[in-house]
């Protein structure tokens, strides 16, 4: 908090007062936090690694809403609680109404929890801090998304170092590309924290949109697209051995299939010949707020709004350059579709992730074979490895709880009065920690009007997506606490 208080300082802002006073509050709490724990055993197994993971979760989000409602900026609780559990899970959604009547301090902060989430709190945690000690290993396994995760280093701590210094530089580098792009230096870093972190908070109302460069625009998707791909093989990028990303194949399921929808949806908007131009989005060709209008729109326009959207969907980033409930509806039911799908493991995207996807498909598919030819043995492959038994129960477990989540999470929406797309839409981004849904929870809507009380369970059902379940759920597991 003491960045955002700099930040705020800096622009001589009325909110200062309360960023000094949340980073007091926070830096207290937190010594007697030390204090009561002095004597507490340093060990951490599986019971206490989920747990620490989850709560770190809540309580983080409990001071990050602090600058936000003792300045005035959210003065709702609910909502306040609501917007920061949103940005430490990178999933985007906002009650704002006017996101450019904030603080610079608030607008930064905002930025900074999506790109802290994103790589993760308990990661960043186990590489700083030594006090985890025996326990790394497990709260960085109950953090990381995925099936499974790699380490990079004999220690987990150096694992942790090497992820967010990569993390880093790829944010620096990408606040740079924006900033040659004409972008203003303080928009520069917050976009960046938000795309690199695939959350989607923006400093403007009309997100991507209100920057009608295609420059910038085709920078964050190219960065969010590699943002959606895993962070251990982008290390292995960088340490010039590239065969370990060529040659992954949950890489090449998820670009395949960015490449497949980028080039049909290219073809739909261009055929439909026109795009309606919602609240706060324009066309390259046109500047038009609070108005809906008809313009032509060119190939390459219909290239660079179906490739935004693509990759701002699948990975669960937030951002848009158009609003795609205007287009026609095989379009954005594709799109809808693709929430469900995510990035993969080890990335900063939410939702299923490819790596079980296509475990599932090539289960499918060996069955099918087995079935023709009972009394062959036809195991499925990843990467050329079989896949186990234990890997296909974990993909099956994952789908089957990740489902009805979406089921709950829609009948409760549903019952306290939100129409029943709408409510699907939101179950399904909160789950996938997407942000935008459908109807007016889509890309130019916000969620201020949503019930009170569905917007909690929507902030619990968004930590869970982050979590990825298993850390949440097997909280309510008797089994888990018997000694």
């Amino acid at each position: 908090m003491v960045l955002p208080t700099i930040v705020t300082a800096i622009y001589h802002e009325y909110d200062t007062g309360a960023f000094i006073c949340s980073t007091i509050l926070t830096f207290l709490s937190g010594l007697l936090g030390i204090f009561i724990g002095r004597y507490a055993p340093k060990k951490v197994g599986e019971r206490e690694g989920y747990l620490i993971v989850a709560l770190v979760w809540i309580i983080f989000s409990l001071f990050g809403l602090l600058p936000f409602y003792l300045s005035g900026a959210i003065p709702s609780y609910t909502d306040a609680f609501f917007e920061t559990m949103s940005g430490f899970s990178t999933t985007g959604a906002t009650i704002l109404r006017d996101i450019e009547s904030l603080s610079h301090g608030c607008l930064f902060w905002r930025s900074l929890m999506q790109w802290i989430g994103g790589m993760g709190i308990i990661v960043l945690s186990v590489a700083i801090l030594p006090m985890f000690g025996l326990g790394g290993m497990q709260l960085y396994a109950a953090e990381v998304t995925g099936l499974s995760y790699e380490k990079l280093s004999p220690r987990i701590a150096d694992t942790a170092k090497h992820l967010w210094g990569t993390y880093i530089i790829i944010t620096a580098l990408e606040t740079l590309l924006l900033w040659l792009f004409k972008m203003d230096i303080f928009d520069a870093v917050c976009h960046s924290f938000s795309t690199i972190a695939t959350g989607g908070f923006s400093t403007k109302n009309a997100s991507i949109a209100f920057f009608s460069s295609p420059a910038i625009q085709y920078t964050i998707a190219l960065f969010t697209l590699l943002s959606g791909i895993n962070f251990a093989l982008t290390i292995y990028l960088f340490r010039r051995r590239p065969d370990r990303l060529l040659k992954d194949e949950e890489t090449h399921w998820y670009l395949g299939a960015v490449a497949l929808t980028t080039i049909a949806l290219t073809i739909g908007l261009y055929l439909q010949n026109y795009t309606s131009v919602g609240a706060g989005f324009a066309s390259s060709d046109a500047q038009v707020a609070g108005t809906a209008t008809t313009v032509f729109v060119g190939i390459e326009d219909s290239f660079r709004k179906a490739f935004f959207e693509v990759v701002c969907t699948m990975t669960s980033c937030g951002f848009a350059i158009d609003d795609y409930m205007q287009w026609r509806p095989l379009m954005w039911c594709v799109l809808f579709i693709l929430m469900f799908t995510g990035g993969c493991a080890g990335s900063t995207a939410g939702g299923v992730k490819w790596i079980r996807v296509s475990i599932f498909i090539k289960n499918a598919l060996a069955e099918c074979k087995r079935r023709i030819y009972p009394n062959a043995i036809i195991p499925a492959k990843i990467n050329n490895k079989p896949i186990t038994q234990s890997q296909m129960n974990n993909v099956m477990a994952f789908m089957m709880f990740y489902f009805i989540i979406i089921i709950v999470g829609m009948l409760s929406f549903c019952a306290l009065g939100v129409n029943f797309d709408e409510a699907l839409g939101a179950a399904v981004s909160a789950i996938g920690n997407i942000g935008p849904a459908l109807g007016q929870y889509g890309p130019t809507g916000n969620y201020a009007d949503f019930p009170t009380l569905g917007k909690w369970i929507f902030s619990f059902i968004m930590m869970i997506g982050r979590l990825e379940l298993f850390t949440v759920i097997l909280l309510f597991s008797p089994t888990l606490w018997r000694k």
